[in-house]
């Protein structure tokens, strides 16, 4: 019975949780006693009751738990928690708040149980067998999370764009976990056929459909699919991490589970058929990275059969931008007693700042057709690709996918309609076409753009040499030709009043999609430009004139115009193992603050390098975001190596002498479980003969207030300058380890960073002009001094996690400290956008 507005006088609104795991119980029933107003929690566990009075207390009950009788609060609340006891657990043991329960994982069934499942894993693992395939139908919907068209305030979900797009009401969609409305903006649908190889092991996945609509149409499709399976990633609990919105969380089968979880005996259950025991688990820490839940065991079964397993993350827990994880996988049992996936459903929600509008993403995957037979085509085992993907994809037609969604949703087209119609909206249509600039750095020139200009954060920038410099470029697109491609720029500097140029010409031997740089790359390239070059100031992710970088802690003059001219045939394979080779000629021009001037006095206006360098780089498993200029890494689980030689011969092309120079690099992220990950990268290179001090290697300096990967930030340029060196950059990332054991400080999810950062070199005496007085003298200004028996060391604290997106580190110089003009210690920052 409903209550008049005016007449309400009390009101309760609040959730129903599970005591132990904290997680939301269902249709409990909530009874204001004293009056006669009740109601049905819905399937989150929250609900929202009013009287015209205060009741005498609260009664809430649940099938499955003991029912509660609370005292009713002195005045209205809307934010009540009610935490249920499940009647599977014994009072003396746990009560209403766990962390002061009396817990032992010591003589615990529930403990003893959890053992059991993971010993007994691998009798049930469908991989065990010879061949294992089967077919999944994958879809990832984004969206509007409480996207309420009932309420048209300013603070509401739907608020002003139903206001300005009143047609949205058409398009509401409502969340299955939650019961609000959802407004989707963007679906991607998958359909596939895995197939696995037991001797030796193989996974390939052949992908016979792709297809994506809605807002996020504007960046490049490929790269988004591979971040949304990134961060959304199939569970698997039977290993000891599981990695989801790329962190790593503990397993609660993991081989330290009985250590991070508590583990409960809770209740028994009939599933398909099937009685079962609930076995409930919930992290020590809420804020640590594990998992609440559940795992319903088929009673009675030597293999330990799970039938189904509920996951979700803490409330508390010490991640960015996310309200709600609700993870389901349901399972049947083959006639060999391999357990079968059916079901994988992962519900994220989540909001950029709390209070504002919430987004929503899903991720609904469905196994069919599990088969244990070889694949009738053995040979995609020879296929170097993870995942193949068929060429007409893409272009499958709505019969086939009709044939492939097991609920018949037609989001695809829905979506599709509700895209076209916004954009006839001009404020949307304009404001999608800012954003489009915004994020991929390049502006259009129309609907099917055979030029874009950009990148537009390198229009304007500064540096001593130049002061202001000015740049304008662009790229030719595949609208013009998918194989012919062209890309430069012009740039001009208000100091030194000179013009700087770049331009590229490529053909590739494959067709592209829209630009040149899409993977694979095989292509041939030429290259000429003329430009300064800061020596010493070479960035791996970013280009050198961006505007960020234009603010510095010190001037810096060390640079000389470089006119480089260079071929290069580029072979990249689908399994991230690429071969680049290349012939350049590098004529150096002296300035004044780095002249050529040898032993004698003599001086030099100018210096050629031209050779041959062939760069060897493999990264299995790689991923990363494709964009028009550079490659951004999803993420950094994958090895990273690199081999680059460069060989000049003397007397050849304007080359003084020969000269020989090899390098190598090696990344790799390395995951503590649920405790953090370190990034590492160790460089080494040698000069096998005499060189110039422009082809010395020559650390990377950092000048800027921006922390930059694998570059020094207290080091100035051309400090040290070698011809052999060894190089490491350390950087731990704890995820709240320390922190979120801290009572007060642990409500700010900040996060600990520790960095180290040192090289270690030496210049023979062939190349130390100082000896030698053919060779070069190192430029006055860089103030070079030998590197002696210590390396040079930088260490820094920082935390991250300020506001979600910042990073600052307080950074040490420790060695070479009583250096005159040296910085000793510094601030950095970094914008950092994580889980």
């Amino acid at each position: 019975m409903p209550v008049m507005a005016g007449a309400a006088t009390f009101r309760v609104k609040g959730v129903v949780v599970d005591s132990i795991s904290g997680e939301p119980v269902p249709f409990a029933a909530i009874f204001l006693h004293g009056t006669d107003r009740g109601m049905i929690a819905n399937e989150a566990g929250e609900f929202d009751v009013t009287a015209s009075s205060r009741p005498a207390y609260i009664g809430v009950s649940s099938m499955g738990y003991r029912a509660a009788k609370l005292p009713a609060p002195e005045r209205s609340t809307t934010d009540m928690v009610i935490s249920l006891v499940p009647e599977g657990v014994r009072l003396d043991e746990v009560t209403i708040r766990p962390g002061k329960e009396k817990y032992s994982k010591k003589n615990n069934p529930a403990v003893e149980l959890m053992n059991k499942i993971r010993e007994r894993s691998a009798l049930t693992d469908p991989r065990r067998r010879p061949d294992y395939s089967y077919n999944k139908y994958e879809r990832i919907t984004i969206g509007l999370n409480d996207f309420n068209p009932g309420d048209q305030t300013e603070g509401s979900g739907g608020g002003w764009m139903l206001r300005t797009f009143p047609f949205l009401t058409e398009y509401i969609d409502t969340n299955i976990i939650s019961g609000v409305p959802i407004l989707n903006l963007a679906v991607r649908e998958k359909a596939s056929t895995v197939y696995n190889r037991a001797n030796p092991q193989s996974t390939k996945e052949v992908t016979a459909g792709l297809r994506q609509t809605g807002l996020d149409d504007m960046l490049d499709p490929e790269s988004l699919r591979l971040f949304y399976e990134d961060v959304m990633r199939e569970v698997d609990v039977y290993g000891n991490d599981i990695t989801i919105l790329q962190n790593r969380f503990v397993s609660p089968l993991s081989a330290i589970a009985d250590d991070f979880y508590k583990f409960y005996l809770t209740d028994t259950v009939d599933i398909g058929g099937e009685r079962c025991t609930v076995l409930t688990f919930v992290p020590h820490n809420d804020q640590s990275f594990g998992f609440t839940g559940r795992f319903y065991v088929v009673q009675g079964d030597s293999t330990m059969f799970i039938k189904r397993i509920i996951l979700n993350v803490p409330r508390n827990i010490n991640l960015n931008f996310i309200d709600r994880v609700y993870i389901t996988q349901d399972y049947e049992r083959a006639p060999d007693g391999s357990r079968l996936k059916q079901r994988d459903d992962m519900i994220v929600e989540a909001s950029l700042v709390p209070g504002t509008q919430g987004m929503y993403a899903r991720r609904g995957t469905v196994y069919s057709n599990h088969s244990f037979e070889p694949p009738t085509s053995p040979e995609i085992f020879d296929d170097m690709r993870r995942e193949i993907i068929a060429t007409d994809a893409a272009s499958r037609d709505n019969h086939f996918w009709a044939s492939q969604s097991p609920d018949n949703r037609d989001d695809y087209n829905r979506l599709n309609d509700m895209m076209a119609r916004l954009r006839r909206v001009p404020v949307f249509y304009w404001t999608e076409k800012v954003i489009k600039v915004l994020v991929s750095g390049y502006l259009s020139t129309g609907k099917n753009s055979k030029w874009d200009f950009g990148p537009m954060n390198t229009t304007i920038s500064g540096n001593s040499v130049e002061g202001v410099r000015l740049r304008a470029g662009g790229i030719t697109t595949a609208n013009l030709s998918k194989r012919f491609f062209t890309r430069g720029y012009v740039a001009y500097g208000t100091r030194d009043r000179k013009w700087k140029y770049s331009a590229e010409v490529e053909y590739s031997f494959r067709d592209k999609k829209y630009h040149s740089r899409e993977f694979p790359v095989h292509s041939l390239r030429a290259t000429h430009l003329y430009d300064i070059d800061m020596i010493g100031q070479h960035y791996l992710f970013t280009n050198p004139d961006n505007m960020f970088l234009s603010i510095k802690r010190s001037s810096d003059f060390l640079a000389t115009y470089h006119r480089l001219s260079k071929l290069e045939y580029t072979l990249e394979l689908e399994n991230n193992f690429s071969v680049v080779a290349g012939l350049s000629s590098d004529r150096q021009v002296s300035t004044p603050w780095a002249p050529f001037v040898d032993g004698t006095g003599t001086a030099f206006g100018h210096y050629t390098t031209s050779g041959l360098t062939v760069t060897l780089r493999y990264a299995p498993g790689e991923k990363f975001y494709q964009s028009k200029t550079t490659r951004y890494p999803i993420n950094m689980d994958a090895p990273v190596f690199t081999l680059r030689h460069f060989y000049a011969p003397g007397g050849v092309a304007g080359n003084l002498f020969t000269l020989n120079k090899t390098e190598l690099n090696i990344t790799k992220r390395f995951w503590f479980s649920a405790f953090g990950y370190l990034d590492a990268a160790l460089n080494a290179g040698h000069i096998w003969s005499r060189a110039m001090y422009p082809d010395l290697l020559i650390p990377n300096a950092n000048l800027s207030y921006t922390i930059q990967p694998q570059s020094f930030a207290l080091m100035n340029p051309m400090e040290f300058i070698n011809d052999t060196y060894g190089a490491i950059d350390l950087t731990y990332w704890a995820n709240g380890a320390i922190l979120n054991y801290i009572p007060g400080v642990r409500r700010l999810k900040l996060r600990e960073a520790f960095s180290f950062r040192g090289v270690w070199g030496s210049l023979s005496d062939r190349n130390n002009p100082a000896l030698d007085p053919t060779m070069f003298r190192f430029p006055e200004m860089a103030r070079a001094i030998p590197m002696g028996n210590a390396p040079y060391m930088e260490a820094a604290v920082g935390l991250d996690n300020i506001f979600r997106i910042l990073r600052v580190d307080y950074v040490w110089r420790l060695t070479y400290r009583n250096v005159t003009g040296r910085d000793r210690r510094g601030v950095r920052i970094a914008l950092h956008f994580t889980f």
